[in-house]
This record gives structure tokens, sequence and C-alpha cells, in this order.
């Protein structure tokens, strides 16, 4: 992976990588803009720098992959577009919204609102059933019990659960685990759809189903960015952006 990102590096007269753009970009609405973002963590007295003035605009529908080998920053910048952390410089503003100075109470309201989560390890509570484990984004953001029971049924529906809504992680396969995830990270219709390293703890057939759903999703419209270090996953998406040393060195369109 590495040694692909650095044949992809296209270097200034002071010998510093230089980012590389797709300027055919489709002129949708944006979901995502983010500008010169830096964020610097403090370890003792050494101060790391995980992302060194990122820029990058994601539009509406896109299907996004953002790849790097570790320590390239790219959990930091997936932390960023999730709102799960705040830059250190620089802006973002998500759908229309600047995000990068609320607080945290603020930011927690934005994204149960905005953005669908899908982890590598599905965090699923284990003694509850799929159909209560899509509900609770709907629970914390107001939604009244029967309508919630209804969208989590169809968000189950949506990826092919439906007819296991009553059964506990225990009883569900890996995959289809990772699909209530799937289910419950859509059913607040969330503007994006946003997924750490999806298939990393799936068989490589179930792996595919996973991914074929997020084609369907993406074909149905919805905004996704996938996280992650395998680049057949990120083959998968119509863009992908590469990380290396805090910035994107590659930024490009596959189709």
């Amino acid at each position: 992976m590495s040694e692909m990102i650095n044949t992809q590096r296209h270097t200034q007269r002071n010998g510093q990588p230089n980012e590389q753009r797709n300027t055919q970009r489709p002129m949708r609405p944006s979901v995502i803009e983010i500008g010169e973002m830096t964020k610097s963590y403090q370890m003792g007295e050494t101060a790391v720098h995980a992302l060194r003035g990122v820029s990058l605009t994601i539009r509406s529908g896109e299907y996004v992959a953002i790849i790097g080998a570790s320590g390239s920053g790219k959990s930091t910048l997936m932390n960023m577009i999730g709102l799960l952390d705040r830059p250190s410089t620089g802006h973002y503003r998500l759908r229309d919204t600047e995000v990068s100075q609320m607080s945290k109470a603020e930011l927690a309201t934005v994204r149960n609102r905005e953005i669908g989560f899908i982890f590598q390890r599905f965090h699923l509570l284990p003694r509850t059933s799929a159909q209560r484990q899509v509900e609770l984004p709907l629970f914390y953001a107001g939604i009244p019990a029967r309508t919630a029971a209804k969208m989590a049924i169809e968000a189950l529906t949506r990826v092919g659960l439906g007819e296991r809504a009553h059964h506990r992680p225990d009883e569900l396969s890996g995959g289809q685990q990772q699909r209530v995830a799937i289910a419950r990270a859509l059913v607040n219709r969330p503007s994006l759809l946003l997924a750490d390293e999806p298939t990393g703890a799936l068989d490589s057939k179930t792996g595919e189903d996973v991914l074929q759903i997020f084609k369907n999703l993406h074909e149905q419209g919805m905004t996704l960015v996938v996280v992650t270090h395998d680049m057949k996953v990120a083959q998968r998406a119509d863009r992908i952006v590469i990380l290396s040393d805090g910035k994107i060195v590659k930024d490009e369109y596959q189709h």
C-alpha cells in the first residue's frame, strides 16, 4: 500500500507532496466542504500533525473511498467528517452549516441527524433484537415509538433482514449483524453514510454482500464515504482519495 501511495505523489519545487485533484467533479450540491483542515495532537513533548491542510469537497450522491496506510491520517479525517472530533484549524461545512467550532452537544445533535455510521465491529447490543437496535437512533431523536418501529422494519427490509427483525445478534451471522448495523445507520435517513473498514471483520463472500448493499444504496442516491486500507474495497467506489502523511496525495474519479 505504501509503495502504491509513493508512486502517486507529485512534488513541488521544495520537494513536498503536492495534492492532486480531479477537476471534473459533478456539480451537485455539496454535502461536505473541508478547507485547509489541520489536526495536531500533543503526545508528551512531541506534536503529532495528523492532518496537514486537507481540503476536500464531497457532493450529494457521491461514493467516495478514503484510503491510506497506517499513520496516513485517514482515521483522523474520518473522525472529523463524522463530527467525532474538531479540527485544530481550517473549516468544515456539512450541508452548508459550519460545524468546525460547534460545542460537543451541538455536534452530537447534528451527527445524529445528518450522519449514519457503520463500524468494523458492528457495535450491537448483545441481548437486543435487530429491530430494537435499529430503533435506538430514533429514540435519541425523539421519534414516537410506533413510528420508530415502522421505520426500523423498513430499514431492515431495505437490507434484506425484514424477516429477522426479532432476532438477537447471537442468532445472526456476521454478515447479518453488519446488515443490522447498516439498517441502524440508514434509519434516520441521514445525508451521509460513513463506513469505517466495513468489511474488515467479514469473510470475502460476506464482505462482497455488504459492498453490494453499498452499491445499491449509491444507485438510490445515497452519499457514501468508506474509510479503508483495502484497495479492493476502495475500487468499488466511484472516487478514491489517497492520504499520506496527513495530506491528500491523489484524488480521482474511476468512472
